[in-house]
């Protein structure tokens, strides 16, 4: 079965990535990626002091101006990539600032950052729960799992966690910069979502050009796992947007 071309977790130089978004998409289209999402840095945790983030309204709206530019150049371009408005929100991040500053429907993917608690789930829970109350269905964003370990859940509240990504649609990332995160050892976590039809996607973490396209073993990895149909239901999801 023929997949397209996915990478949904890049970083520009609005947060800590090496190139502008426009050359990301420039790249991209050379390198004959499908789908892309850019989704720089949200935080004020200790991560805010060593990286650039996306701490205001005006660097947001500067940021989400800058990637709908790009949208419009390859509609007009007839380009086949499609580009998303997207964000990485640290779970380390105050709940008062992230609801102050992130308003869901400006985004089209928004991947939690450090989940690796049943507290975190509480926690994004009620996050979730402020943006539905805003957010007109239609105009809700996919929500993902940024780099996610799931052996922080398998001994003692898997079942927690599975309940939580079925309920909000939650993905999980195959990405290619942790590899150890879709190893054997998480073997019964990659069963129980296919058994629940919790979408997966692909991410790479990208933060030069080089590793845009990394995306050949977190297939291999969905198709080992034999999550094709979890790809598709979260492909078919993306289309709609």
């Amino acid at each position: 079965m023929a997949f397209p071309k996915i990478n949904l977790h890049i970083h520009s130089n609005f947060s800590d990535g090496n190139n502008s978004i426009k050359k990301i998409v420039v790249k991209s289209i050379k390198l004959g990626l499908d789908y892309i999402a850019i989704t720089d840095h949200f935080s004020n945790s200790w991560k805010a002091g060593i990286i650039s983030t996306l701490s205001s309204n005006e660097k947001i709206s500067r940021y989400l101006e800058e990637i709908r530019d790009c949208q419009e150049f390859l509609k007009t371009s007839k380009k086949k990539l499609k580009l998303y408005k997207s964000i990485e929100i640290d779970l380390g991040s105050s709940m008062n600032f992230i609801l102050k500053y992130i308003n869901a429907n400006e985004f089209d993917i928004i991947l939690f950052e450090y989940l690796e608690s049943p507290e975190s789930i509480a926690f994004i829970t009620n996050i979730i729960k402020n943006w539905k109350n805003n957010t007109p269905d239609n105009q809700f964003p996919i929500l993902g799992l940024a780099h996610f370990d799931p052996s922080f859940f398998v001994h003692g509240s898997l079942d927690v966690l599975i309940k939580f990504l079925k309920k909000y649609k939650i993905y999980f990332e195959f990405n290619s910069k942790y590899p150890e995160f879709y190893s054997r050892r998480n073997e019964l976590f990659f069963k129980k979502i296919k058994e629940h039809d919790i979408p997966v996607a692909i991410g790479c973490d990208s933060h030069s050009l080089r590793r845009l396209d990394d995306v050949e073993e977190p297939l291999d990895m969905i198709r080992f796992y034999n999550l094709e149909n979890n790809f598709n239901l979260f492909i078919k999801s993306l289309k709609k947007l």
